[in-house]
């Protein structure tokens, strides 16, 4: 099966314990069971794609990204499929599991000390130089590269207007390179204007206060969710209909991440618990009765060492989010 058509299969997922405390219906697209395993892996292939299609990369070609992780992952799984190689450059912040996944993949994995945008070590200002240096490469982009944007205003957002008949009220996700929320928002106010969509947003972003105030200023020092928050306004996010931004602590990521795990059965990352979290608020602004849909991003393994970690949540001060019966199954590493 194709890539592709395996990104049109993924089914939208009621989720129901959060859906009879609001009563809403609150639903959730499954992109932990996407092949690479997250919801990066519809921008890898359009990236890929893309990349193909304006003749910048040739047979046996170099693909070159700076990720968090999950795109980086998408990307190897499609090189491996294409015959291409790949090369990714991420801050080594991020979780070991996603950087033994990728040199699992193949990939030549290259972390770097985690700096601002600003800074020229960034890891995207390192894979762009790199690629640019290297025969047959190309740096996707993923940021400002609109192709990103385009892979959820042809999937994601089709499927969320089929599967839900139409009848969908609002959506909300958090927002890394901004090509979920804008493709998705911008596919579904098309079909219907009066579609909300909310940027959910975690500590240490400036999106809510750009939102909010138009300003980029940072609220908070920082957040344990990996690939979402953002220090600018990427191209992908430029000019996407957004109604309103919802400020979602670590605290409410958490919780909602381990309420995920043992009272819906979902194992997902702290992005889902964050995504999960602003779907519950945009419910009790809108009233019962509405559809509200985000997505799980992520499986919960590629986050085993930290966020299922007593020692590193104590650490963080997130541990008393954990509703008390869940924290027996963390582990003690």
């Amino acid at each position: 099966m194709a890539l592709s058509e395996w990104l049109a299969r993924l089914h939208l997922i009621k989720l129901e314990q959060l859906s009879k405390i609001t009563g809403c219906t609150i639903a959730a697209k499954a992109e932990f069971a996407n092949g690479g395993g997250s919801v990066k892996d519809r921008a890898a292939l359009f990236l890929i794609k893309d990349a193909i299609k304006k003749g910048q990369l040739k047979p046996g070609g170099t693909v070159v990204e700076g990720t968090a992780g999950n795109t980086g992952i998408g990307l190897a799984h499609i090189c491996n499929a294409m015959g291409f190689k790949c090369v990714i450059y991420m801050p080594n912040t991020q979780s070991k599991e996603k950087i033994d996944m990728l040199r699992t993949l193949g990939a030549d994995v290259r972390p770097v000390p985690a700096v601002p945008f600003t800074d020229p070590n960034n890891y995207n200002h390192q894979a762009s130089r790199f690629a640019e240096s290297t025969e047959n490469a190309v740096w996707m982009n993923q940021f400002d590269n609109t192709a990103n944007r385009q892979a959820h205003i042809e999937t994601t957002g089709p499927e969320i207007w089929q599967q839900t008949n139409g009848k969908v009220d609002a959506v909300t996700f958090g927002t890394g390179t901004g090509g979920t929320l804008a493709g998705v928002s911008t596919y579904l106010k098309e079909k219907n204007p009066k579609i909300q969509a909310f940027l959910a947003d975690p500590e240490g972003s400036v999106l809510y206060n750009y939102i909010k105030h138009g300003k980029l200023e940072r609220r908070g020092d920082g957040s344990i969710t990996e690939g979402i928050g953002q220090g600018r306004v990427t191209e992908n996010l430029k000019g996407a209909p957004i109604d309103d931004a919802l400020p979602i602590t670590d605290k409410e990521a958490v919780e909602w991440t381990f309420r995920l795990l043992h009272e819906e059965g979902f194992f997902v990352g702290a992005s889902s618990g964050l995504n999960v979290a602003a779907a519950l608020r945009v419910a009790k602004l809108m009233g019962p009765g509405h559809t509200i849909v985000t997505c799980l991003c992520d499986t919960g393994q590629r986050y085993y060492a930290k966020l299922f970690s007593r020692k590193f949540l104590q650490q963080k001060g997130l541990l008393e989010s954990v509703p008390e019966p869940y924290r027996l199954a963390l582990h003690d590493d």
